[in-house]
Order: structure tokens, then sequence, then C-alpha cells
């Protein structure tokens, strides 16, 4: 009887005494805070001229995708238009004519869009693996197991405590780090 008293009394001191260490450990483990990825991104040095130089870059593109495309939609009304008076096989060379036109204009607009992927990963990727360092840096130090980025939530966190927003620190750990 004895040790059966003293073994639940060792138990009970054991469990009163790693119970806070295991709810601390928890609670830690749970924190939970935010960011504003894009406010961050905005006060990362370098971002916005590398955005801005993008951003013209692909705009660049996107015209000559579309000049391509009033061409083709140029010479297809043109083909209706003179498609009463052309013979079968007149009609028939134009339309491979315009195929071929449709073919090309589909291939560089491809080539276009991997160039603006490839622009925006020699551009933008450097930067935002910055950022990712700077948030998980930030996250690890405060012991938060969770960053959650409210610039990119459409609006679903109606509501939030201020002080688990981490943006300042991370900005300040973006703009420390070369």
């Amino acid at each position: 009887m004895v040790r059966s008293s003293s073994v639940r009394w060792l138990v009970l001191a054991f469990a009163l005494v790693l119970a806070p260490v295991a709810l601390q450990a928890q609670a830690t483990a749970g924190r939970v805070a935010f960011i504003n990825a894009r406010a961050v991104l905005l006060a990362t040095p370098g971002f916005t001229q590398a955005e801005s130089t993008y951003t013209r870059e692909v705009a660049g593109f996107r015209t000559e995708v579309e000049r391509l495309q009033q061409s083709l939609d140029s010479a297809a009304a043109d083909f209706e238009q003179r498609s009463v008076m052309l013979s079968a096989a007149a009609k028939t060379a134009k339309r491979r004519e315009l195929e071929t036109q449709r073919d090309q204009l589909q291939q560089r607009a491809q080539d276009l869009q991997g160039r603006a992927q490839q622009r925006e990963q020699d551009l933008l990727s450097p930067i935002h693996n910055r950022v990712n360092a700077a948030i998980e840096a930030v996250r690890a130090a405060g012991g938060f197991a969770l960053v959650f980025d409210v610039s990119a939530n459409d609006g679903l966190i109606v509501a939030v405590d201020k002080t688990l927003d981490l943006t300042q620190q991370v900005i300040d750990k973006v703009k420390a780090t070369p």
C-alpha cells in the first residue's frame, strides 16, 4: 500500500512539474501571426524598379501579340470580303496562308510568354527569395507556427489582433540583409 501511494504522489508531482512545460510548448507551437507581403515587397530595395522593368517588357510583348492578331484579323476579314470572287484553288491557298499566319501568331505568343516567364524569374525571383527568407527568419525567431499573408486573402480575414502583425519586422529584416 505504501508503494502504491508513493507512486501516485510521484506521478502527481511529475504531472504538476511537467504540465506547465507542456502547455508552454503547446502554446508556442500554435502561435500564429500575419504579414502584408505586398507592403513588404514594396519596401524591399530594388523591387519597384524590377517590377516596373518587368511590367514594361510584358506590355511590349502584349503590344506585339495584339499587332499580330490585328494583322491576322484584317487578313481574315479581307479574305471573307473577297472570297466570293476567288476561285476554289485561290480560296484554298488563301485559307492555308491564313492558317499559317495563325500558327505563326500562336507560336510567337508562346515564345513571348516564355520570355515573360523567364524575365519574371530573372528580375523578381531573387527578391521573392530574399523576402521569403526574411519571413522565415522572423517566423522562426518569434516561435510562430504559421504566418498568413493578409494581402492575398481577398477579404477573408475581417478582424485581427494588430499585435500579431509581423510586416514591419520582416521589412526591417529584408532591409538589413544584403
